[in-house]
């Protein structure tokens, strides 16, 4: 980007590293770009008959029965066609218990774990004498298995439903109290903007994992809500950084542009937005080589959110500030920012 003009160096020690306000329209339309596939990506899952929702639930919210089982290999396991498995199983008949009538198998989810060591199945609501036949079946059938490599979560319907309620709720929650502190921490343009470039973030990650869903078919539990929370609030702290390097390079450059101070306010706080998210991003990459298959995809959802929040929070806010003011206003509009600080 455009480097510092001698005027700007006059006037100050700050090294501009670019002009945001003169390449706002390219972070724009570089949000805006990202934005709308997450949208599409959202609206392509909501109308896929298979998903039927924005993201494709996973066990923790829709109930039912997960199967892990651990495969005996000596040094590294060959592949398991996981489209066999599940032929396999819509094929195998269950016997009712309780009256009830016995869940079809022909939609059983088969997943491969840590590069074929085990594997995860995903069936409807099972009996502990089904969840046991089905086992017997799938060892017989694609075995060996370690003996005691084996586990059965049950989750039911109602918990499931409970669990997306609570966590659908606590994202509300979270919003309206980040909403709260920031309207009363700063203006009312100050805390919209912040508000925007957290939405942003939410919206890209989840949009991310919306086409995992419809791909590769990546179900959301627990874990993805929480990664979210995290997400909010790491956005949110990054953005009020750059905000009070704003209001304090205000103090000092009233004479210029409010454009012109944004650029040096980004400019002096991207060291350490850069130095931050690395030193996030660290322990993150750590988790997804080494943390095992139960934190991958959380690790990668933080991940996603840390980068996609330093982008909102060193350019698309700052850049959202500039919008509609221009000469003597920037003047007027950080005096009152100023006053109501103070």
């Amino acid at each position: 980007m455009a480097s510092s003009s001698p005027l700007d160096s006059s006037k100050t020690n700050i090294k501009l590293r670019f002009y945001i306000s003169r390449n706002r329209r390219r972070i724009w339309l570089v949000s805006a770009i990202a934005v709308l596939i997450s949208f599409a990506g959202l609206f392509v899952c909501w109308f896929t008959p298979s998903i039927g929702a924005p993201l494709r639930p996973g066990l923790d919210f829709t109930g039912g029965t997960q199967i892990k089982l651990e495969r005996r290999c000596e040094r590294t396991c060959e592949g398991i066609n996981t489209s066999s498995v599940s032929k396999s199983l819509a094929n195998l008949s269950l016997e009712p218990e309780n009256e009830k009538s016995a869940p079809s198998l022909s939609r059983v989810r088969v997943q491969v774990l840590d590069g074929s060591k085990a594997i995860a199945l995903r069936m409807p609501f099972l009996t502990a004498s089904q969840a046991e036949f089905v086992i017997k079946h799938v060892v017989e059938e694609f075995g060996p298995f370690e003996s005691g490599g084996q586990s059965v979560e049950t989750i039911g319907p109602t918990l499931g439903r409970q669990l997306l309620r609570s966590s659908l709720v606590s994202l509300l929650v979270a919003f309206v109290g980040i909403a709260f502190y920031i309207s009363i921490r700063y203006d009312k343009k100050f805390a919209f903007l912040a508000l925007v470039a957290l939405t942003h973030d939410v919206i890209i990650v989840c949009g991310i994992f919306a086409w995992l869903g419809f791909f590769v078919s990546l179900e959301i539990d627990s874990l993805f809500a929480v990664a979210l929370l995290t997400i909010a609030g790491y956005s949110v702290n990054d953005t009020v950084v750059v905000f009070d390097r704003i209001r304090e390079r205000s103090k000092k450059d009233k004479a210029l542009p409010l454009s012109l101070q944004i650029d040096r306010a980004v400019s002096a706080t991207f060291t350490r937005t850069i130095y931050t998210s690395s030193t996030t991003l660290l322990p993150l990459i750590a988790l997804i080589l080494f943390g095992g298959t139960s934190l991958y995809w959380f690790a990668i959802a933080l991940a996603s959110g840390v980068l996609v929040g330093s982008w909102s929070s060193i350019a698309l806010a700052p850049s959202l500030l500039t919008m509609g003011i221009d000469g003597a206003k920037n003047r007027k509009v950080l005096s009152n920012q100023i006053s109501s600080n103070e």
